[in-house]
């Protein structure tokens, strides 16, 4: 041994020129004392390999006699597919150079079935897999035999797991290893998180009996160099509102030319879609410019990953497929288009650059329009003050519950004390009530007490010796088909078929014939929306859709100048609480607007002197005439989802109070009301009192009526009644589409609440609403922190704050220089009115 490494592993580490860091040998000695432990460290620290040496270590000791090949030693779990491309890639590379003759594989949704059929025959040392793939492998028949020799599990970018329903299932899986193989240890590894202890306590086994919640071991490295953090000041007119980003395109690729590898982060695909465009578009030096993105074929996705890592590309535009702990060649320049949204995820896109502990990493923040230079310059001091803004604590979801007692009765039969037990070991459940348990077991046995004469809702039994099993085989099969937590809208494949385009690259001719490649999939409902020959964007390319056959939509390649961007569902972040309450900050205090732009600084300041800057803690509430309608403005800074559940349930109250309000606006800051009534005199001749209208009491009756009338609990309905497993969309033959799966749970839906409203998916949809769609928890307390705190301003014309929350009302969802131009000549009106130059 040398250092605490044997000898062998000391010399691969000094023929490096390393030496290994203390968080690695304190991993180690972790091991040894058999405890579980999460280890938080930044970027470039060598966390990966500090979570995976004690195994190597481990495996490559002589084998004890009694220990056959062959059986699984060590499982890895990460969020992303690529990551465990990229694990394994730097894996095998000390493997091979100290002769280890450790075997490595991932098991990922592309592995190919033969070779997943092999790994549980003849499993590999080590696995590299995801959340996914770990929850079949354990409903299968063979789970204890590939699982008894366990010895470590490594769950890599925990904070990206532990807080959805994603991390609910896997730690149910986890407490479901812990009874295979009870002498596991598990090791977290997490690059930023706001409060170790809640994922020390998810991480480990829970045990209701005892005092304290039990929690892992934490191993907390040093902090690397500052990151070198800038935000682009442009040359050019910033923007009033939209997302796009145009406006910076020619500063972007000048920053992309001077660096050697520059990861372009965009917040959604359609954005990812357009600067793909627009930079090749003014891509004069034929710079080689990749796109990655999650709808991308994924092997398309592979090749751009191998070229990064051969150092073939210049620059790759990407969403969140690239944001976590990937390290793909020499990146040296982080670009971020649109505002980051949250401090721990900016942070942990920064650290995508250098990977290196002992230099800084470079980012610049592009932000959209003038809302976000806000949010940048807050997320700029929140990194700089090493603030995290990454929540974990959760309680599990319901039908996430009924998915996994379904998948354990497809692997064994079970005790249901048993798997009780199992479960309240599991941090999300530990406080479970066994009615609870009980009402899961219920649904999966037969849907509940409304569904229960319904033969297609029953799948499991219990047999005579007590113990509950699965009703046959094929629903174990079907299972397997639909297990997961990520429901996705209705996606259908972008066939490139041959033929050739017209002259102008407006159409195409030539006969209709499958057989080209598939470039990836994209939302079927925005693929409703083109009618045949129209143009849209994708995979970097602009194609021409021919027509629509079964399950595919077939394309050919064009040149129109004028193609639409694909909109997705999903993929757009919240402003996170901990960044809202900085940018509210910011606003109210001019001291801090130094490092603002000298147009921000003019916007703001007229802003104080027409109306008041927003406070940090009261709500400002503006009321003026604007046309022919009126208008009311307040700016909570609490992300689109509140702001858009909030004017739900305002406009509500004041339709009830005759004042004919006409419709609302919300973006991630603020949220406008139009309507035919003064409600500025209203408020004056105190008809209408401000604490009324924002009383906390609107989360009551107000709320519950509106949940009745719309459509947003069957759509949360219908997320749960996939989840749990009563609507199966996946089959051998075919797959249910939007419309199938969305008539079947409209009816449910309407059974269960007329006959059984306490039904248990009826109860996780609202949980769903109430957090999701919702964001209810965020709307109670703003609601509750500026009780008593409404500062009323009536104006006379349109404040210059209000001109971006204005810009966005009945603007159709046009996309690119169309919609650039739309709102240029929108705010050119707007700004007139508010009087500013």
């Amino acid at each position: 041994m040398s250092g605490g490494l044997p000898q062998v592993f000391a010399d691969w580490f000094a023929a490096r020129g390393w030496a290994p860091r203390e968080h690695q040998l304190a991993l180690l000695r972790k091991a040894e004392a058999e405890e579980d432990v999460l280890l938080i460290a930044p970027t470039g620290a060598g966390k990966t390999l500090a979570g995976f040496l004690p195994s190597l270590i481990s495996l490559a000791q002589p084998r004890r006699e009694n220990l056959r090949h062959g059986r699984l030693h060590t499982l890895y779990i990460s969020p992303l597919k690529a990551l465990t491309v990229d694990i394994e890639r730097n894996l095998e590379i000390p493997i091979a150079e100290m002769r280890l003759g450790i075997r490595v594989e991932t098991r990922t949704s592309d592995t190919s079935p033969s070779k997943r059929q092999r790994q549980r025959r003849d499993p590999p040392d080590i696995l590299l897999t995801t959340p996914e793939q770990m929850a079949l492998l354990l409903a299968s028949p063979d789970a204890r035999f590939l699982f008894a020799d366990l010895k470590r599990v490594i769950v890599d970018e925990l904070h990206a797991i532990a807080g959805s329903k994603r991390g609910d299932l896997l730690c149910l899986d986890l407490a479901r290893l812990r009874a295979i193989a009870p002498r596991m240890q598990a090791t977290g590894l997490s690059a930023t998180v706001r409060d170790p202890a809640e994922l020390r306590r998810w991480l480990v086994g829970q045990d209701g009996a005892a005092k304290a919640p039990h929690q892992s071991a934490l191993v907390v490295a040093p902090s690397g160099a500052p990151p070198d953090l800038s935000i682009l000041d442009t040359k050019e007119h910033l923007p009033w509102a939209g997302h796009m980003t145009r406006h910076a395109f020619a500063e972007v690729y000048e920053r992309i030319k001077a660096a050697h590898l520059t990861l372009v982060f965009v917040n959604t695909r359609a954005l990812a879609e357009f600067a793909f465009q627009e930079l090749w578009r003014i891509n004069d030096d034929k710079l080689p410019i990749a796109l990655h993105h999650g709808s991308l074929n994924v092997g398309q996705r592979r090749k751009v990953e191998a070229a990064m890592a051969e150092g073939r590309v210049k620059a790759v535009v990407c969403t969140s497929t690239l944001d976590l702990g990937v390290d793909w060649g020499d990146v040296d320049l982080v670009i971020n288009l649109g505002a980051p949204k949250g401090a721990s995820r900016l942070m942990q896109r920064i650290g995508r650059a250098n990977h290196r502990l002992d230099e800084p990493s470079r980012a610049i923040l592009v932000p959209s329009n003038r809302f976000e230079v806000l949010e940048c310059r807050a997320a700029v001091d929140a990194v700089h003050a090493g603030a995290q803004d990454t929540a974990v604590a959760r309680r599990g979801a319901l039908d996430v519950l009924c998915q996994h007692i379904l998948g354990m009765a497809c692997a064994e039969s079970f005790s249901d004390d048993e798997l009780y037990r199992e479960v309240i070991s599991a941090k999300p459940y530990s406080d479970i009530a066994r009615e609870e348990f009980e009402a899961a077991l219920a649904f999966v046995a037969h849907g509940g007490y409304a569904l229960s004469s319904y033969e297609r809702f029953a799948k499991i039994k219990r047999q005579k010796d007590g113990r509950w099993r699965i009703v046959n085989q094929k629903l174990a099969q079907t299972y397997r088909m639909n297990v997961g937590t990520i429901v996705e809208d209705d996606m259908l494949k972008v066939r490139l078929v041959q033929g050739k385009t017209s002259e102008t690259g407006s159409s195409y001719t030539g006969p209709l014939r499958r057989g080209g490649r598939v470039l990836g999939e994209i939302e079927e409902y925005f693929l409703e929306t083109l009618a045949p020959k129209d143009t849209f964007l994708f995979g970097g390319e602009v194609l021409a859709l021919r027509g629509i056959v079964e399950d595919e939509a077939l394309v050919s390649r064009s040149r129109a100048d004028a193609p639409k961007i694909p909109s997705y569902n999903g993929g757009k972040f919240p402003l996170s609480t901990h960044l809202a309450k900085r940018v509210r900050e910011l606003l109210s205090n001019p001291e801090e607007w130094r490092t603002l732009p000298e147009a921000l600084v003019e916007w703001l300041a007229l802003q104080k002197q027409r109306s008041m800057l927003p406070p940090a803690n009261d709500l400002l509430v503006e009321t003026f005439p604007y046309g022919t309608q009126h208008h009311l403005v307040v700016y909570p800074f609490e992300g689109r989802l509140a702001h858009q559940t909030l004017g739900m349930l305002l406009t509500r109250r004041l339709e009830r109070a005759g004042l004919k309000p006409l419709g609302f606006t919300a973006n991630d800051y603020a949220l406008g009301i139009r309507g035919l009534a003064d409600l500025g005199r209203e408020i004056k001749a105190k008809r209408l009192r401000l604490d009324d209208l924002f009383s906390e009491d609107m989360l009551g009756d107000d709320l519950e009526a509106w949940l009745q009338e719309s459509a947003l609990m069957k759509r949360s309905f219908r997320a749960c009644a996939i989840v749990s497993g009563m609507i199966e969309r996946n089959f051998f033959d075919r797959r249910k589409t939007g419309r199938q799966v969305t008539i079947s749970t409209d009816l449910i839906y309407d059974v269960l609440r007329r006959h059984e409203p306490d039904h248990i998916l009826l109860r996780a949809a609202r949980a769903e609403a109430s957090n999701g769609l919702l964001d209810l928890p965020r709307l109670a307390a703003m609601l509750s922190r500026v009780k008593g705190r409404l500062r009323h301003k009536a104006l006379e014309r349109v404040s210059p704050l209000a001109v971006p929350v204005l810009l966005e009302i009945n603007r159709e969802p046009v996309y690119g220089e169309a919609r650039e131009a739309v709102l240029a000549e929108a705010a050119e009106d707007l700004l007139r009115e508010a009087g500013v130059d």
